[in-house]
């Protein structure tokens, strides 16, 4: 189950499905508020984001998933961890951290100004999607990868997306940390200048038996930057570990999720 990032869709894992779903069944999914799903009715937290995430396994009839979580989306995975630790089998946290409890006062309030004080003054998600990949991409980003995460940007709804910068700020899950007891993978590019690698390494260091991987000249999105490499270190993970899941059975052998509707 591939969980994406705050400023992306299951577009974003394209090359994951592609390299991963000839041995293993691969959903990627649109957080409420995201791509096709439906805007969440009752707010926004990590807790509703893995509500949602229970209600889509137990749609699939999944009981234990390896959960693959990139930024956002790996806070969603710890906060499902939390929740329903009986349902993950391994924990991949890629460009994430312990939430934003564990960054400093200062760094909070500029990750909330760069991505909200634009949007507030009356800009849309395309105008300031550019300015975005600049932070996103690492420096030796092709112009191919930089355009597709413009236009991952720009394809954000307004609303959504502001609730889910002023809720992302307030995750802290490192009491947790040392309580995650399923093999768990976390991977970071090198040149990821959104979460410091830092970062990263410090949720290897606090997991028990936690294996950490750097991706070379890899930005904020290793997965794309990277997808080659990113992929290579995820099957070998996934292979010491495929029969703790739950198996699927679908008509094809991958699969990717088209909506979460709310309505």
């Amino acid at each position: 189950m591939f969980l994406h990032g705050i400023g992306g869709n299951r577009s974003n894992w394209a090359e994951q499905l592609a390299g991963l779903g000839s041995d293993y069944t691969c959903v990627a999914w649109d957080a409420m508020g995201y791509g096709g799903s439906g805007d969440s009715k009752n707010g926004t937290t990590f807790e509703h984001f893995a509500d949602e995430l229970t209600v889509l396994l137990d749609d699939l009839d999944v009981n234990r998933v390896h959960l693959v979580g990139l930024s956002m989306g790996g806070l969603i995975a710890q906060s499902f961890y939390s929740r329903h630790p009986d349902r993950v089998a391994t924990l991949t946290l890629a460009a994430t951290s312990a939430g934003f409890g564990v960054l400093s006062e200062e760094t909070r309030k500029e990750f909330i100004a760069r991505r909200l004080e634009p949007l507030e003054k009356g800009m849309s998600p395309a105008q300031i999607a550019e300015s975005v990949v600049e932070i996103l991409a690492g420096r030796k980003a092709t112009s191919a990868t930089r355009e597709r995460l413009r236009q991952s940007l720009a394809a954000l709804r307004k609303d959504p997306y502001m609730i889910t910068v002023r809720a992302i700020v307030n995750t802290d899950f490192r009491p947790l940390l040392s309580q995650i007891s399923v093999p768990t993978f976390v991977v970071v590019g090198e040149d990821d200048r959104v979460i410091p690698p830092s970062e990263s390494a410090y949720l290897a260091q606090r997991i028990p038996g936690a294996r950490f991987s750097q991706l070379r000249e890899a930005g904020h999105l290793c997965n794309i930057e990277a997808a080659e490499a990113f992929n290579t270190l995820l099957r070998e993970f996934l292979d010491r570990n495929r029969e703790l899941a739950t198996a699927l059975q679908v008509p094809a052998p991958g699969r990717e999720l088209l909506e979460r509707d709310e309505e």
